[in-house]
């Protein structure tokens, strides 16, 4: 009985291993895919570009966090009639509150998150038909939705994988004068590892 009791103590005294819980802070990394849905009245089309993406949460509650979207510049061939008319670059940061389901000792941690994205366009160039043209397109402000999983190895690292989608409507301009308002609205997938500080 007293070997026992030992055995109990000493497996209450081993630290749960834990993923994802108040205070921690989680960093994924990965490819990201983002591919523009395109609706301008069938005026141009963009394309689909990946790049890294990067993210960096805060578990505010076991089940609550925020979060921070970063990549590396996503670059879009422009196309009108089957011919590109134009390349643009952009970055998207995005801010997101995050719901996680289970609890901190699950080993597989589904999430939500809705927030606000803002898109900066920029070294817009002109191609084909408007080589040398002033092309603008500006910068949007929308709201953002994913889903995503979370999937432990082990204490620190855990594979990811979400899917974005983002609200960006852009006015574009070519020489001064507006030609039309692009509603990208692109979705995005990521996958990759995350560590958890």
């Amino acid at each position: 009985m007293k070997k026992l009791s030992l055995l109990v103590a000493a497996a209450l005294m081993v630290p749960v291993a834990h993923a994802h819980q108040a205070g921690d802070i989680l960093v994924r990394g990965g490819a990201m895919a983002v591919s523009p849905t395109t609706d301008s009245g069938d005026t141009f089309n963009v394309d689909s570009n990946t790049q890294l993406g990067l993210t960096l949460s805060y578990m505010i509650t076991d089940n609550w966090a925020v979060e921070l979207l970063a990549a590396t510049p996503f670059s879009h061939s422009v196309e009108m009639g089957g011919s590109e008319v134009a390349k643009v670059k952009h970055l998207p940061p995005t801010l997101m509150a995050q719901y996680y389901f289970g609890n901190a000792q699950s080993k597989v941690r589904p999430y939500v998150g809705a927030g606000i994205n803002y898109t900066f366009f920029f070294d817009e160039k002109g191609r084909g038909d408007l080589d040398g043209a002033d092309v603008k397109a500006d910068d949007s402000w929308g709201l953002a939705a994913q889903a995503g999983l979370d999937m432990k190895i082990n204490d620190n690292w855990f594979v990811n994988g979400s899917i974005w989608y983002m609200d960006i409507d852009t006015d574009v301009s070519v020489n001064g004068n507006h030609v039309d308002k692009a509603n990208i609205d692109p979705v995005g997938l990521m996958v990759g590892l995350g560590y958890r500080f």
